[in-house]
């Protein structure tokens, strides 16, 4: 393939613009397209100052960063009334994207690491969002409790349910109960091992680009004593 049509065809699969998020949920109100088409922009401006994504990644930020985190959202809708906990949100991902989707959700986003709050404090303010609460802490010292758990691969599943143990509400509104939605990739038998309810989503089901050949979500549902 001549070199012009080879970096035709990447920049058409790997778009530097919103255009990508637009394609997967094609029916998104104008105020999220805009919030989403300005993410770019206060990223790469933030980014500059304090590095919370990799330059490599900065430049595929809708493909690695806002499309995978928006994973999430093809396996679990969130209810208007729901409460999603992001733990180690780093730069904001998976919550940032996902507040914009669900702009009646209610998110909190927990890092233990100051600068990273800082810059996703400044996204958050650009953004206009007003669904987005921002806690610089130890996710273990967090009070209160969430209907949802999002995260993306900041720990080993059983270190991490340890950090969220209590934070999950007993009482679900979704049809699907509650519990944890994880980012994570590659081989996860041996980690997952012990998980009876463990249910995986491969990426590659809703996102046809090789990045997400590994990538999956995995939801862990809440058993509490007295249900199944």
């Amino acid at each position: 393939m001549p070199f012009i049509a080879l970096l035709l065809s990447r920049m058409k699969k790997h778009p530097m613009d919103a255009q990508l998020i637009f394609d997967h949920f094609p029916e998104l109100p104008d105020l999220q397209k805009r919030q989403f088409s300005q993410l770019a922009d206060l990223y790469q401006d933030w980014n500059q100052k304090i590095n919370v994504v990799s330059r490599k990644d900065i430049e595929e930020l809708y493909l690695r960063h806002v499309l995978h985190s928006l994973g999430i959202a093809k396996v679990q809708q969130f209810h208007p009334d729901a409460t999603v906990l992001d733990v180690g949100t780093g730069g904001g991902f998976p919550g940032i994207p996902l507040a914009i989707l669900s702009p009646e959700t209610q998110f909190v986003l927990v890092d233990s690491i100051g600068k990273k709050i800082k810059v996703v404090e400044e996204v958050v303010q650009g953004l206009q969002l007003t669904n987005v609460r921002l806690v610089n802490q130890r996710v273990e010292d967090l009070e209160g409790q969430f209907d949802f758990i999002v995260s993306r691969a900041v720990a080993a599943m059983p270190t991490f349910m340890r950090w969220v143990k209590g934070k999950i509400k007993k009482e679900s509104i979704h049809e699907r109960r509650n519990g944890v939605l994880y980012l994570k990739g590659g081989d996860l038998s041996e980690e997952l091992t012990g998980y009876r309810t463990v249910q995986i989503f491969n990426l590659t089901d809703y996102f046809s680009d090789a990045f997400f050949d590994t990538k999956k979500v995995v939801y862990l549902p809440m058993k509490f004593k007295g249900t199944d």
